[in-house]
């Protein structure tokens, strides 16, 4: 197998979920880091289909999207699987991974891109480790063009960020009843572990959500599947948003 090149942008939650299923898999890749907004143009130039990260290029495929991606992989590089073989585990993965993709993963983008169009000094944070081309405290000044042209691709307005946080306890929940019946969390991580914890170590980098999310179990186990995580946005939703969080 050649060796794999994963397109993302800094702080990209679901590219983190691909590049750990490849180092899980054993898989060499490359990781390409682009400039949110300007990747979609390096995407389109590159034949992609969608202008969207996570894109993988392997073996003569172009794949998009975590959840494709992870069944491409699985055709790939069967073991180690991302799938149980028993039929109702992998039903239990595989809506859990659904939840993580459909339920939780925008709604955390639209967060995260609200807050830095507020506070645009917390940019830096995030493009630690990054590989952009451009020098971080440069790329952190001058990404406002970015940063907004982000807020209105992922409509990340008042009404969405208010709504995404209203709901964000019921999905944890769901998230705390899989570790509790096994269905992520367990020794050997599948699609579903990998799908969840970046969404989760993400919204843990936001001052207002950690404290919701740290001590519940989703909280401790994306911790230990990812103990460091490029970020640090200081308190700035309103208060009264985050009522839900504290009842």
């Amino acid at each position: 197998m050649s060796q794999a090149k994963l397109y993302t942008i800094p702080g990209s939650h679901p590219a983190l979920s691909v590049a750990m299923m490849l180092d899980y898999k054993s898989i060499p890749f490359k990781r390409v880091d682009l400039l949110p907004v300007v990747s979609k143009v390096v995407l389109r130039a590159s034949g992609f289909p969608r202008v969207t990260v996570p894109a993988l290029r392997i073996d003569g495929q172009k794949l998009q999207g975590s959840v494709q991606i992870a069944r491409a992989l699985d055709g790939l590089a069967p073991d180690p699987p991302l799938l149980p073989d028993d039929p109702e585990r992998r039903r239990s993965v595989l809506e859990a991974e659904r939840v993580g993709d459909e339920e939780l993963q925008h709604p955390v983008r639209q967060i995260i891109w609200w807050l830095l169009k507020r506070n645009g000094g917390a940019m830096a944070s995030y493009l630690e480790g990054s590989h952009t081309g451009i020098p971080i405290p440069i790329a952190s000044r001058t990404a406002f063009p970015l940063v907004a042209g982000s807020v209105y691709f992922n409509k990340a307005t008042d009404e969405n960020v208010k709504a995404a946080i209203a709901a964000l306890p019921g999905i944890l929940d769901r998230l705390d009843a899989w570790i509790a019946d096994g269905t992520i969390g367990n020794e050997e991580p599948n699609a579903a572990d990998f799908q969840i914890a970046p969404s989760i170590v993400l919204a843990m980098t936001m001052a207002d959500l950690r404290p919701a999310i740290e001590n519940r179990p989703i909280g401790r186990l994306a911790r230990q599947l990812i103990p460091v995580y490029a970020g640090d946005m200081p308190p700035g939703l309103p208060a009264e948003w985050l009522e839900p969080l504290r009842t």
